[in-house]
């Protein structure tokens, strides 16, 4: 018909509405209800409204219309229109009609069958297409809709690397998509893929660990697969993969530790991976040609397969994965999983979308998509089923991968209700398990309470990341020293009301940090900032904040590279931007190694002291004490009880160009630093502070 345009679409439960777009004259319109393609009854219109060019009509239903049937309306005038019930997702009652708790959903395998089910409630029609391994045309069986909209199917035999895909039907709209629940994929998602995971079992060695009583304890080391290993200035053998990361005795052309053995010798107790879930933007059939940090997330079970050994090799990925995080455990250093639950990449074309269309992204009140993040639309953790597929992913990658802990981006956005759910099966799997975030409040028109640093009280198991002490530290190293106060506030876990009030309810929910992947570089952060200092001053300085993140009281947390003070050339965000700018530069780690042994250092005496482990805010306010000296700060631990193995110790730190001579109690002895800095002076012991130097004394 000569421009004319129909949709249609169930606006409420028992709510039809139709509107016409037609250059046609306006008729009066009786269309018949057709049900899985069977004509019922016709439909009067309840409410009408014409316009030029334009009709709308409403038509109610003596009954609440089923979801899981085929529905349109044919119209003499007009033909067959099919209903749209995608805004089904926001009724009221629909989570709780149709949440579903089992924990079968993706594929069982089984040796004599494997089951599917997917979760499809708005679906009137599901097919799966599968295809044995050996098999080049793939073969379909309909699906039967079960309970709370989950559509199911049996195959029978063995099925183990049998490529799999869902045929979803919503609205009369029939679109392939991937399985949500996936364990295992071919190449670029191209496919879902079943798996027998009682043929990949691994000890991930966990004996090896250390017990961790408190987060104080961890020292984490922030890196990614691809940039820790890629460098051409190394041995490693299996660049930009899993099992890259963890190769033993490989060497820089200078003949220092790389890569695994750089990390390990580092001391740090925690290693914290950049996205290895499956993501969407590096061809995985052709690593090279591109680059990507990973925080668009396509597959949430499924590690990432351009970190694959053998990429042909759907198994190579997961394989790979638990092999590398086994090795790290048997050197004794936990990993920890960046998590990206905010946003996905195109939620247009994500299988979420595709499958249960209108239901797992946020809408504003105007019912414009939510883009809080910037990165994406925003996934509703809220709604229960998917939070559901959240927490199933998480614990998938606690029981299979042997993960132990989550470093959450944007937590903010998250939900407080899924973190804690999730923090709860962590704890439960493993009691040494750490979870924390990045609780900037972003905003956003949610009910439920969010993620966010605002809302620590209610999170009191997690850690976020403080930029407050990231900013405080970053004016005190460019020279402000109205940042003094400040920075003592944060040296002691940003948990006391000293300076100003307490952010957290103890030190272990303060990430600290003056670097990480995103931003400039701390050396870069000076570069921009003091550039009239020369460069052996700046990585001073580099140096000397580094340490003050290892001797404040809280989770120190460190760049992969700062402990030599790596460029970014100048670029701010670079989680696309290759090698060139991300990579870890090993011709610096020839150049400075005597930074990353003083990192060492600094590394291995923060894990001896108990006082750089303490946490309870009532226990830092006797313990802790700050004296000035001229522009050094003093910070002062005593153990008012004895039980640690020393009396005191005190940290100094110069963030000056000037040195200075500081008086130092008889007895007292230098743990970091050069023993000849100490000197008598008219019977007088002193401490010579060099300019941008931190030095730790132990008292008498």
């Amino acid at each position: 018909m000569k421009d004319t345009y129909l949709n249609c679409k169930l606006v409420q439960p028992d709510l039809i509405r139709l509107v016409v777009f037609s250059s046609l004259p306006w008729e009066k319109i009786e269309p018949t209800l057709v049900v899985d393609h069977i004509p019922t009854k016709k439909l009067k219109p309840t409410r009408l409204n014409t316009l030029s060019s334009i009709a709308i009509a409403d038509f109610r239903l003596e009954s609440e219309l089923e979801l899981g049937h085929s529905y349109c309306l044919i119209m003499p005038q007009y033909g067959s229109v099919p209903i749209d019930v995608c805004e089904a997702t926001g009724f009221p009652g629909f989570d709780e009609k149709y949440y579903y708790e089992g924990d079968d959903l993706g594929a069982t395998y089984g040796k004599k069958e494997t089951r599917f089910a997917i979760w499809a409630p708005l679906a009137s029609r599901v097919v799966l297409g599968y295809r044995k391994k050996g098999c080049e045309a793939f073969s379909a069986v309909s699906m039967k809709r079960t309970e709370k909209g989950v559509y199911r199917a049996t195959l029978p035999g063995d099925h183990h690397l049998t490529e799999y895909r869902y045929f979803v039907t919503n609205g009369e709209v029939t679109k392939k998509a991937t399985d949500p629940y996936a364990k295992g994929s071919m190449l670029n998602g191209e496919n879902s893929v079943v798996v027998d995971f009682s043929r990949l079992k691994t000890d991930f060695q966990r004996q090896c660990l250390p017990i961790m009583e408190s987060y104080s304890q961890a020292v984490i080391y922030e890196t990614h697969v691809r940039d820790m290993t890629i460098s051409p200035d190394t041995d490693i053998k299996r660049k930009g993969t899993f099992l890259g990361l963890v190769e033993e005795g490989r060497k820089t052309a200078g003949g220092n530790p790389a890569g695994f053995d750089h990390i390990r010798g580092l001391g740090v107790t925690h290693v914290q991976l950049l996205p290895i879930y499956d993501f969407k933007t590096v061809d995985e059939s052709n690593p090279a040609s591109g680059y990507n940090w990973g925080y668009d997330p396509a597959q949430y079970f499924v590690p990432e397969g351009s970190y694959a050994s053998d990429l042909q090799d759907p198994l190579s990925r997961i394989r790979d994965c638990k092999a590398m995080v086994a090795a790290f455990h048997k050197k004794g250093i936990r990993v920890v999983m960046d998590v990206v639950y905010n946003h996905v990449f195109e939620y247009e074309n994500s299988v979420f979308e595709r499958v249960v269309p209108n239901y797992y992204f946020r809408h504003k009140s105007s019912g414009q998509m939510a883009n809080t993040s910037g990165c994406g639309d925003d996934l509703a953790s809220e709604r229960p089923m998917v939070r559901k597929l959240i927490v199933d992913a998480c614990r998938h990658w606690i029981e299979e991968y042997g993960i132990d802990g989550f470093r959450f981006d944007l937590m903010g956005i998250m939900d407080v209700d899924t973190l804690k759910e999730i923090a709860r099966i962590g704890f439960a799997a493993h009691k040494s398990f750490i979870v924390y975030g990045e609780g900037w409040n972003m905003g956003g028109e949610v009910k439920a309470p969010l993620g966010h640093m605002g809302n620590y009280r209610m999170l009191p198991e997690f850690g976020f990341f403080n930029d407050y002490f990231r900013e405080s530290m970053k004016r005190l190293f460019v020279g402000d020293r109205g940042a003094l106060g400040d920075c003592k506030n944060v040296l002691c876990g940003s948990c006391t009301d000293f300076i100003v009030g307490a952010k957290f309810l103890s030190a272990n929910q303060t990430v600290n940090y003056v670097e990480c992947h995103d931003n400039a570089t701390f050396f870069d952060y000076l570069a921009a900032k003091r550039g009239d200092l020369p460069e052996e001053t700046r990585l001073r300085i580099v140096e000397e904040a580094t340490e003050t993140v290892l001797f404040g009281l809280g989770i120190p947390f460190i760049h992969m590279g700062q402990e030599i003070g790596l460029t970014k050339f100048g670029e701010d965000n670079t989680y696309n931007k290759g090698d060139h700018f991300n990579q870890f530069d090993y011709r610096l780690l020839d150049a400075r190694i005597d930074m990353c042994h003083r990192v060492e250092k600094a590394i291995a005496l923060r894990k001896s002291l108990r006082f750089f482990h303490i946490f309870d805010p009532r226990v830092i306010g006797p313990s802790v004490a700050f004296t000035d000296h001229y522009e050094v700060l003093r910070m002062d631990f005593v153990d008012p009880n004895l039980i640690g193995p020393r009396k005191g110790c005190s940290v100094w730190i110069n963030p000056s160009p000037r040195e200075y001579l500081c008086p130092l109690p008889q007895g007292s002895r230098v743990l970091f630093g050069d023993p000849s800095l100490m000197e008598e002076n008219n019977g007088e012991r002193q401490l010579r502070v060099p300019a941008w130097t931190l030095l730790l004394t132990e008292a008498a």
